[in-house]
């Protein structure tokens, strides 16, 4: 990835809806050139996908929570995953290392839904224990990356 890549890649994160006739003029070149960028960036997998940034508690899940999660013994980790991961609340999961077998980051309506996946929905798939942290304020959440410095001896 050199220089015009990271541009692009940075430029796209601030304003994904930007045209390529905008992100020609960022990458300093052709609009036809600068969309085989955008292009090859995207068949690489560096792009993974376009999307809008929403506001939670405008779509209906204002409740901000970390559940941390230390699965029994005998629960598999593939089972416990193929069943989480399609949660539209489960934002994020990490395996993590330490006390905790995941780190879940969940979006929901309020206190009865959040009680109602830990409670209901990680007990049934082999949680031994968990602790959840909510959010009383947000100051910063974003999703955009800090791109490394271009190593223009690279493609």
């Amino acid at each position: 990835m050199d220089s015009i890549d990271r541009n692009i890649l940075v430029a796209l994160q601030h304003d994904g809806a930007a045209g390529l006739a905008e992100l020609a003029k960022v990458a300093g070149l052709s609009v036809s050139a600068t969309a085989e960028r955008v292009k090859r960036l995207e068949e690489r997998g560096t792009i993974r996908g376009w999307r809008a940034d929403l506001a939670p508690a405008a779509v209906g899940c204002p409740l901000l929570a970390w559940v941390f999660v230390a699965l029994r013994p005998t629960t598999a980790d593939a089972k416990f995953r193929e069943a989480l991961l399609p949660h539209e609340s489960v934002l994020e999961c990490h395996a993590v290392s330490g006390a905790w077998s995941y780190m879940l980051k969940l979006r929901v309506a309020g206190l009865v839904e959040l009680e109602a996946f830990v409670s209901g929905e990680l007990r049934r798939r082999g949680v031994e224990r968990s602790e959840t942290v909510l959010a009383l304020a947000t100051l910063k959440e974003t999703a955009i990356l800090p791109v490394a410095p271009a190593d223009d001896d690279e493609e």
